[in-house]
């Protein structure tokens, strides 16, 4: 027993509930003070170096890496689990073209669940099942989902393609260039999985229920659409493009700073010093800018972190992964209210995960509130009011 629960005398209010541990997990570990992120074990940076989504699905789920053999059977298993239902691909072009992307994700990973005849099957063998079925269908379906409100004609997932190629072959209608694949890819990875954020905490209570993990998976969605939690990465993509050169950078940032605006995409509400998931992003930023004439944007994306590096580095912010994955994002041509869908795509088997593992050694979650209202108020006749 911890010191704290040794001294605990009973409940308090902790608003955030930062300082509550509510579930023990062997997914992801988190050092905010030395700037860790390990996936089981695993530090972030070599993952993104080295492994791939479908890999890191395979170990969160399993917790260990895959051999050759178990890798490609797992990959044809989540390939297999692409195939979109004719009645799902039906829900997608009945959406109104002007819907918001968040909206349509919501939907639509709530729809799923009308297409799976093991929806309410709660075993540990449904729910890996259904988890394949979220993360391979999902990326399809947004992708999808943007053709249908550009007027294009929906394209059906290639089981041979990653979930990194198949997102963006539908997205452009065209196979993306392998440094696209592989830097797309290193951004799911990089978003894949991270504690007990917002959005996997609401999962979680979804699941403690005993509900399905679509109903789980489409509660994450609902609160990753948040602007505290999701959207930070179109955030910074939008201050981008507010600035009008590099000559500009300098004045825009010291003047939002003097007034004390946030400025997107620095800090985080657990790193204190570099966020682990951007030490790799920043240098793959640089190598697609460069790649796809963007060049300009980066300088303007560096200046900004020297900037603020040198304002408020001292007090421990730093760049957090929205930072360079916006311009990541904008060099692989995608849409910038996408920016936040990816990021569900990416999170699912995250989310999923979390659920499953819950499930174990599942208790209903039921926190208490802290009562400030008053007592003993008489009840008024309505004549009387």
């Amino acid at each position: 027993m911890s010191p704290a629960s040794e001294s605990f005398t009973g409940p308090f209010v902790d608003k955030g509930l930062a300082n509550v541990v509510v579930a023990d997990s062997v997914m992801s570990f988190i050092d905010g003070e030395k700037g860790v992120l390990e996936y089981v074990g695993i530090d972030i940076d070599t993952l993104a170096r080295n492994s791939t989504f479908e890999e890191c699905c395979f170990l969160l789920w399993n917790q260990c890496l895959p051999n050759a053999d178990e890798l490609a059977s797992f990959t044809k298993e989540l390939q297999a689990a692409m195939a979109i239902p004719d009645g799902l691909m039906d829900m997608v072009k009945a959406l109104p073209a002007d819907t918001s992307p968040m909206h349509a994700v919501r939907t639509l990973v709530s729809a799923q669940a009308h297409f799976d005849t093991e929806c309410d099957d709660g075993s540990p063998e449904a729910n890996l099942r259904k988890a394949l079925r979220l993360t391979a269908r999902t990326p399809s379906l947004i992708a999808n989902f943007d053709r249908h409100r550009k007027g294009l004609e929906l394209i059906a997932p290639d089981p041979s393609k990653t979930v990194a190629g198949n997102f963006l072959s539908i997205l452009n209608g065209k196979a993306p260039t392998e440094a696209m694949e592989r830097g797309f890819d290193i951004c799911l990875i990089l978003h894949a999985e991270h504690g007990f954020n917002a959005s996997t905490f609401a999962s979680m209570a979804t699941i403690s229920t005993l509900s399905d993990l679509y109903s789980a998976a489409t509660t994450a969605v609902g609160t990753l659409k948040g602007p505290l939690h999701g959207g930070a990465n179109e955030a910074v993509m939008k201050m981008l493009n507010e600035i009008p050169g590099e000559e500009d950078v300098e004045p825009f940032i010291k003047a939002r700073l003097a007034a004390k605006d946030r400025i997107m995409g620095f800090g985080h509400r657990v790193y204190k010093v570099y966020d682990p998931r951007a030490t790799y992003l920043k240098t793959y930023a640089e190598d697609i800018a460069k790649d796809t004439g963007n060049d300009r944007l980066f300088r303007m994306s560096k200046k900004i972190e020297d900037i603020m590096f040198e304002a408020v580095g001292a007090k421990g912010i730093h760049p957090n992964v929205d930072f360079y994955s916006a311009t990541t994002y904008h060099c692989l041509g995608l849409d910038l209210d996408l920016f936040t869908p990816i990021f569900a795509m990416a999170r699912m088997p995250g989310w999923v995960g979390h659920c499953i593992e819950y499930l174990q050694d599942n208790k209903l979650m039921r926190p208490r509130c802290e009562y400030v209202g008053p007592h003993g108020v008489p009840y008024t006749d309505i004549s009387d009011r």
